[in-house]
C-alpha cells in the first residue's frame, strides 16, 4: 500500500458540530488509518526541521492523541495540558476563548524545567485561544518555546494573530 500524502482525504467536515454554524473538521478517519496515521506523524516530525526538542506540550484532549507520538518520534517527552481540576498536583491555570464558549486550562507547575525546549502541539489552531493560553503557562514556567504545530490551521478564524513572533507550522491549512 502506498505511503499517503494528501492528507486532507482523511479530514471530514461535520456541519453544525458542536453548535449550530460550526464546520466541524473530524480527523477520525486519519487515526483509523494505519499508514495515514503514520505518515501525519512523521510529516508532523519534519515541520520541526531537525530542531532539538526536550518535551511535546499536548492540549486535551485531541492534542493528546498525536502529541505523544510526536515527543516519542523527537526523543521527547511529554507534557499533558488539561482541563481544570484533572491533574493531580499542584498547578497554574489559565482562562481563554473558545471559537464556542470558554474554557479553562491547567498545567502541573513541576512539568517545565527554566530552558526546557518546548513544541506546543495540538490537533486544531483555531481562534488561537487555546495556544495563547499554553504558551502564557509554558513561558512562565520558564520553557523555551521553539514552535507551534497543529495538523490544521483554520486560516479563516486568524488564530495566528494570537501567537505573534512565534514559529507556527501546520501539516493542513484550511
Amino acid at each position: 500500500m502506498p505511503i499517503p500524502t494528501d492528507f486532507n482525504a482523511y479530514i471530514k467536515d461535520v456541519a453544525n458540530f458542536p453548535k449550530p454554524g460550526v464546520v466541524f473538521k473530524d480527523i477520525s478517519p486519519l487515526l483509523q488509518d494505519g499508514p495515514a496515521l503514520r505518515a501525519a506523524i512523521l510529516a508532523l516530525k519534519d515541520l520541526v526541521n531537525g530542531a532539538q526538542i526536550d518535551k511535546v506540550v499536548g492540549m486535551e484532549s485531541r492534542g493528546f492523541i498525536l502529541g505523544p507520538a510526536l515527543a516519542l518520534e523527537l526523543r521527547a517527552g511529554f507534557v499533558p495540558v488539561r482541563k481544570a481540576g484533572k491533574l493531580p498536583r499542584k498547578t497554574i491555570r489559565r482562562s481563554f476563548a473558545l471559537e464556542y464558549g470558554e474554557d479553562v486550562l491547567e498545567l502541573h507547575q513541576d512539568a517545565i524545567q527554566e530552558g526546557d525546549r518546548i513544541l506546543i502541539h495540538d490537533d486544531v489552531l483555531a481562534t488561537g485561544g487555546t495556544a495563547r493560553a499554553v504558551q502564557q503557562m509554558v513561558q512562565e514556567l520558564g520553557g523555551k518555546i521553539v514552535q507551534f504545530n497543529f495538523l490544521i490551521e483554520l486560516q479563516f478564524l486568524k488564530g495566528i494573530e494570537q501567537l505573534p513572533q512565534q514559529q507556527v507550522a501546520a501539516l493542513l491549512k484550511y
